[in-house]
C-alpha cells in the first residue's frame, strides 16, 4: 500500500541508514478510525492535530506517519501513556488491524500485499503473540493450552506433546501440566502465554502489555525470565509497555510514542542523555538515573586511569564505589577484557542530573 500522504504532496522520509536489512521495517504508517478514514486522511498528512479531527470529523487519530526499523535478534519496546497509539501499532505488524496507508514490511516481504494464505502462515509459523489478559482457553489444561499453537501448525501430537513440555518446563512450571487457567495465579498463567508462544518456535515474538495486569514482584520475575530467554534465543521481540522502568530494564531500543506519532525512537541510554523534545524530558525526569545510565554511556576516550577497571555494562550505582576511590580521580572502562575508555567521578555525577523540566502541557 503506497502512501497516501506522499501522492498528495507530503514530503517523503528518507530511509535511515542501516548495516542490515531490518526483520521488521515499517513506512509512513497511518490508521484513522471512523467511517471514511480515506476521505479525512489529506487533513491529517496536511497537519490536523487528533483533537481537531475528532472536533472536526468525528474520526479518530489511531497513527499518524510510523517510520521504524526493527533489527532481527532484538528486543524492541514500543512505549507511551494509555491512548498513545502502542496497542493499535503492534496490532498492524500481523493484520489484525488494516492501516489506512502506509508499507509493512518483514524479511524484505510486503505484508499489506500478502494474500489469505501468506497472513495465515506468518500468524502461524513466523509470529507468536503474548496478550495482557493472557488469552488462555479455560477448558484446556496447561499443556493442552501450550500444545494449541503447535496443533494449528500441523505438528504430530507426539512432538507437539514433547516440545510443550520442555518449554513448561523452561517457564518453571513443571508439576502444573494437567492444572487448569483457572486454578492458577496471574503470574503463572502468564507464564503458560509465554511458554505457548515460544513452542512455534515464531522468529517474532509480540508482547501486548504481557506483564501489566501482574503484582510487582510478579512483573519483576517475569521481566527477569524473559531477559534470561532472550539471552539464549535471541528472538526479535516487540514489546509493548506504558511503564518506563520496564522499558528501560529490558529494551535495547526504545520507540516513545504520543498522540499516535513517534516522538523518539532510540537506544535507551540516548532517551535519557539526549531526549528529544519537552515531552521526552517531563516523560523521563523521576527515572533512577544511577540504576540506569551505564559506564558506555559516561565514558571518555582511553588512556591512563590508576582506578579500579569497571565494566562498560555497569551502571554508575554499581561502579560509584571503584569511581569514588580511583586515585586519579579516573578509572579504565573496559568491555571483553580490553580498556574502551575512561570514566571518573565527575562525569557520573553530571549524567545523574536530569535535563530541566518542560513547562509545557500535555493534553
Amino acid at each position: 500500500m503506497a502512501s497516501a500522504c506522499r501522492a498528495i504532496g507530503r514530503p517523503a522520509v528518507s530511509d535511515p541508514v542501516t548495516t542490515d536489512e531490518p526483520k521488521v521495517r515499517i513506512r509512513e504508517l497511518y490508521k484513522i478510525f471512523g467511517d471514511m478514514p480515506q476521505e479525512v486522511l489529506a487533513h491529517v498528512c496536511q497537519g490536523m492535530t487528533k483533537a481537531e479531527l475528532l472536533d472536526l470529523h468525528s474520526h479518530v487519530l489511531g497513527l499518524r506517519d510510523i517510520n521504524l526499523d526493527i533489527p532481527a535478534r532484538k528486543l524492541q519496546v514500543i512505549m507511551g501513556l494509555s491512548g498513545s497509539g502502542k496497542s493499535t501499532l503492534i496490532r498492524h505488524l500481523n493484520r489484525l488491524i488494516e492501516p489506512t496507508s502506509g508499507e509493512i514490511w518483514i524479511d524484505g516481504e510486503d505484508v499489506l500485499a500478502m494474500n489469505d494464505k501468506a497472513l495465515r502462515d506468518l500468524r502461524r509459523f513466523k509470529m507468536s503473540m503474548v496478550f495482557q489478559k493472557f488469552g488462555l482457553l479455560p477448558h484446556r489444561t496447561v499443556q493442552e493450552n501450550v500444545e494449541y499453537g503447535l496443533t494449528i501448525q500441523g505438528i504430530t501430537d507426539g512432538e507437539a506433546a514433547a516440545r510443550a513440555s520442555r518449554w513448561i518446563d523452561r517457564v518453571g512450571l513443571s508439576g502444573f501440566e494437567r492444572h487448569y487457567p483457572g486454578q492458577l495465579s496471574g503470574g503463572m498463567q502468564q507464564r503458560v502465554g509465554l511458554a505457548r508462544a515460544l513452542a512455534t518456535d515464531a522468529e517474532i515474538l509480540l508482547m501486548d502489555e504481557a506483564f501489566s495486569a501482574l503484582d510487582p514482584l510478579i512483573r519483576t520475575d517475569m521481566q527477569t525470565i524473559l531477559l534470561e530467554l532472550q539471552e539464549e534465543l535471541h528472538k526479535t521481540i516487540i514489546f509493548i509497555t506504558h511503564d518506563l522502568d520496564e522499558a528501560l530494564r529490558i529494551g535495547e531500543r526504545i520507540a516513545i510514542l504520543r498522540d499516535g506519532e513517534i516522538i523518539q525512537a532510540s537506544d535507551p541510554q540516548d532517551i535519557l542523555m539526549n531526549p528529544a523534545d519537552g515531552y521526552i524530558t517531563d516523560f523521563i525526569k523521576d527515572v533512577n538515573r544511577a540504576k540506569v545510565v551505564r559506564m558506555r554511556t559516561i565514558m571518555g576516550p582511553g588512556g591512563p586511569a590508576a582506578g579500579a577497571p569497571v565494566d562498560a555494562a555497569e551502571t554508575i550505582e554499581q561502579a560509584l564505589p571503584k569511581l569514588h576511590a580511583a586515585p586519579d580521580g579516573l578509572c579504565p572502562v573496559m568491555r571483553d577484557g580490553r580498556q574502551v575508555g575512561t570514566a571518573g567521578l565527575d562525569a557520573a555525577i553530571r549524567a545523574l542530573r536530569p535535563p530541566a523540566a518542560s513547562s509545557a502541557q500535555y493534553s
